[in-house]
């Protein structure tokens, strides 16, 4: 093997991302989580000096693939608006030698939405027939990419603040999705719908709880904002509440540690996380409730997916 290790720009991982299934790779390493073949450290938030930002660190390690490894997420202040950037480092779990340096920008977005594909496909009633969509940027479209085959979905709704003013926006979700409906708010999209994807940057909540209906799941994803959530942290003690992985997540979700402050809510109310959806050892939800799940985004996930274009690449 090359002693050199990989360093792979955006552009490089771009178009090595056509060759891989995201949404398999984040089934297997949920399933090796589950068994005890992976390890997932909680992540870390370091403050930058002078008040310049901050970097979080996301660790794991996969027996499985052989491979460790961080991605490294900086949020610098500018006096332009902050610069936000992603890399990982993969390395040898045999060698300890660097693999790999890439760009995680594409891949985050990948892995997020694969990650919610796939609590999609484990916690969504198997009669599942219409989506909403709260968000339309990259990181929506990705999940609809990610969950189009899942369910013979017969409606699929969307919503955000500025689409309904942005044509080309509109044309683009139509070409992903012909089927595409716009609402005229996130509670309208919500409406009577089996599933309702939550994919925005806001740290603040972007749907009223009460549109929810009572067999719904709803997902939730994250955002480097502090405590930040897309639902009020009250829906919490009325669903039935899922989770990445539940040894970290409750300790970083923003809408966890408020309902755990403000509303008598505790992580042991989570009734199960992926690596145990995926080796069948929690309970499944009942249709009495909604679902909640909520990802944070995993080391794991971040190696998982850069192991899998190292792989590409070598090939």
């Amino acid at each position: 093997m090359n002693s050199h290790p990989l360093v792979l720009d955006a552009e490089a991982v771009d178009q090595l991302l056509p060759q891989i299934d995201v949404l398999q790779e984040m089934r297997q390493l949920f399933t090796e989580l589950g068994r005890k073949q992976a390890v997932q450290p909680a992540q870390t938030l370091t403050l930058l000096p002078e008040n310049k930002g901050d970097f979080i660190t996301y660790l794991g390690a996969a027996s499985g693939a052989g491979t460790f490894g961080a991605k490294l997420s900086p949020y610098l202040i500018q006096e332009n608006g902050p610069i936000i950037t992603a890399w990982t480092i993969l390395m040898s779990m045999q060698s300890g030698q660097p693999l790999m340096l890439c760009d995680s920008g594409r891949l985050t977005t990948e892995r997020t939405a694969a990650t919610t594909a796939l609590a999609v496909d484990l916690l969504a009633g198997k009669a599942a027939q219409r989506v909403a969509i709260i968000g339309s940027g990259a990181i929506a479209q990705a999940h609809w990419r990610h969950i189009q085959t899942l369910r013979d979905w017969q409606e699929v709704c969307i919503y955000s603040p500025n689409l309904a003013a942005n044509q080309k926006l509109q044309t683009k979700w139509q070409e992903i999705c012909p089927a595409i409906t716009f609402a005229a708010s996130a509670e309208a999209a919500a409406l009577n719908s089996d599933v309702v994807m939550l994919c925005t940057s806001s740290g603040t909540p972007v749907l009223d709880e009460e549109a929810v209906v009572p067999h719904a799941l709803v997902t939730s994803i994250s955002t480097n904002v502090a405590l930040a959530h897309e639902i009020t942290p009250s829906f919490l003690p009325a669903a039935q509440v899922y989770c990445d992985y539940r040894e970290t997540t409750p300790s970083t979700a923003g809408e966890m540690l408020i309902a755990a402050r403000d509303h008598g809510w505790n992580a042991q109310q989570v009734k199960g996380d992926l690596a145990e959806l995926a080796t069948g050892s929690c309970e499944l939800p009942g249709v009495d409730k909604p679902v909640f799940f909520r990802s944070v985004g995993l080391g794991l996930e971040d190696i998982a997916i850069a192991n899998a274009i190292y792989r590409a690449a070598r090939a």
